[in-house]
C-alpha cells in the first residue's frame, strides 16, 4: 500500500492552499463590508462615545476615493461639527531620521501621564511610482499603541505636498468629537511645502538634527518662518555638543526673521526623545504659547485665518474632483491626449479648450 506524501512540498500545497482560501475569505468579508449602508446615526454616536473602532471606520469614510459616500461624508462631518474644536492642534515636521515617531512617542506618553487623550495622525510618504506606503508608524510607537487614551492612525500622503494627506483636516475634526484633546500631526518632512500642516494647527514645531546640514536653504528659511519652536533631537551622547552649538546657532538665525504677528518670539530647545529628556520643556514651551496666543486673542484670529484658507481648498478640491468624474469630460479628455501624443496640439491648448468645454457644459 502506498503511504500518503508527507514531503514538504505536498505540505506546502495543503499550506498554499488554505493560505489562499483564508486570503478569498478575508477579501470577500472586505468586500461585504464596503457594500454594507453604514448607518450613520450609529456610527456618529460610537464616535462620539470615544469608540477608536469607530473613529477608525470614520477616518476610512472621510479617505474614500468613491463619490458615492461624498454625502455621507458631509452628513458625517455636519454631525460631529458641533462636538469638535476644543483640542490643541500640534504639528511637527522634519527630515527623515530625525527621530519624528520616537519624538512623538515620548510626547505622547508625557501627555497621557498628564491626563490627556492623544490622537496622531501621521502621514506616511507615498511612492511616486507605485503609490504605495509602509504606514509603519505604529510599529515605530509601539508603547503609545497600547494606551487606551491614544490613537494612532497612519495615512499615505499620495500627491499631497508638504506630507498632510488629503483628508487630515477631516480627520482632526472626528478625533475631537471622539473627545481627544491633544492633537499631534506628523508630516512626511521632505522639503516640500509645509503650508497645508501649518494652516490647520495652533502650534507648528520643526525638529532638527545638530550638524545634519541644510544646503538648501530657501526651503530651510520657508519652514524656519512658520516654526513656533525649534527642538533639536537627539542631544545626547556624543552629538550633545555638537547640538548645544547648533541651538545658538539657530537663535541667533531666529533673531533676523521679521516679528510674527502673534508677538510670540519661536524658541529653541534641546531634546533627547529616546531618553525622555526635554520632553517635559517642550509641553511646558508649548502651553505657554497656547496662553501667549490665546490672551493676545490670536488663537482665535488663527483658526477663522484656516477656515477661510479651507475654504478656498474645499471648493478647488470639490471642483477637481467634479471636473474629472463627469462623463464627457473623461472622454474630451482622452481625445485631447491622444491630440497631444499626435503633436497635434499643446498641454496649454488642450487644457483650455477642456475647461471651455466643462464650461459651456455647466452654463
Amino acid at each position: 500500500m502506498k503511504k500518503p506524501d508527507t514531503s514538504h512540498s505536498a505540505l506546502g500545497e495543503v499550506d498554499n492552499s488554505s493560505q489562499k482560501h483564508l486570503s478569498q475569505s478575508s477579501a470577500e468579508r472586505i468586500k461585504a463590508l464596503r457594500r454594507k449602508k453604514v448607518d450613520l446615526k450609529k456610527l456618529s454616536e460610537d464616535l462620539r462615545s470615544g469608540n477608536s473602532t469607530a473613529l477608525s471606520r470614520a477616518i476610512t469614510l472621510i479617505e474614500s476615493q468613491n463619490n458615492k459616500h461624498q454625502a455621507q461624508v458631509k452628513q458625517l462631518i455636519e454631525a460631529c461639527l458641533p462636538h469638535a474644536g476644543d483640542a490643541i492642534r500640534i504639528g511637527i515636521t522634519g527630515v527623515p531620521g530625525v527621530g519624528k515617531s520616537t519624538f512623538i512617542e515620548s510626547l505622547g506618553l508625557h501627555l497621557i501621564n498628564k491626563g490627556h487623550k492623544v490622537a496622531v495622525l501621521a502621514v506616511d510618504p507615498s511612492s511616486s511610482v507605485s503609490n504605495g506606503s509602509i504606514l509603519g508608524d505604529k510599529t515605530r510607537m509601539e508603547k503609545l499603541v497600547q494606551s487606551s487614551n491614544a490613537f494612532i492612525r497612519p495615512t499615505a500622503s499620495g500627491t499631497s505636498l508638504g506630507g498632510v494627506a488629503r483628508k487630515t483636516r477631516e480627520s482632526i475634526i472626528l478625533c475631537e468629537a471622539a473627545g481627544y484633546d491633544i492633537i499631534l500631526i506628523e508630516t512626511v518632512g521632505v522639503g516640500q511645502s509645509e503650508t497645508a500642516v501649518h494652516s490647520m494647527t495652533d502650534f507648528f514645531l520643526l525638529l532638527k538634527l545638530a550638524g545634519a546640514g541644510d544646503e538648501l536653504q530657501g526651503i530651510k528659511r520657508g519652514i524656519i518662518e512658520m516654526a513656533d519652536a525649534i527642538v533639536i533631537n537627539k542631544a545626547d551622547g556624543q552629538n550633545l555638543d555638537a547640538a548645544k552649538r547648533a541651538k545658538v546657532e539657530f537663535n541667533r538665525a531666529l533673531h533676523m526673521y521679521p516679528p510674527k504677528d502673534n508677538h510670540w518670539t519661536p524658541k529653541v530647545l534641546l531634546t533627547s526623545a529616546l531618553k525622555k529628556k526635554g520632553i517635559d520643556k517642550t509641553w511646558q514651551l508649548i502651553s505657554k504659547f497656547i496662553a501667549h496666543v490665546k490672551a493676545n486673542h490670536h488663537f482665535e484670529l488663527n483658526r477663522l485665518a484656516q477656515n477661510k484658507y479651507w475654504l478656498h481648498q474645499s471648493i478647488e478640491d470639490q471642483l477637481k474632483r467634479e471636473f474629472y468624474a463627469n462623463p464627457t469630460i473623461k472622454k474630451a479628455l482622452e481625445s485631447e491626449l491622444k491630440k497631444i501624443e499626435a503633436k497635434q496640439t499643446t498641454a496649454f491648448e488642450a487644457a483650455n479648450d477642456l475647461l471651455k468645454y466643462y464650461k459651456t457644459k455647466l452654463d
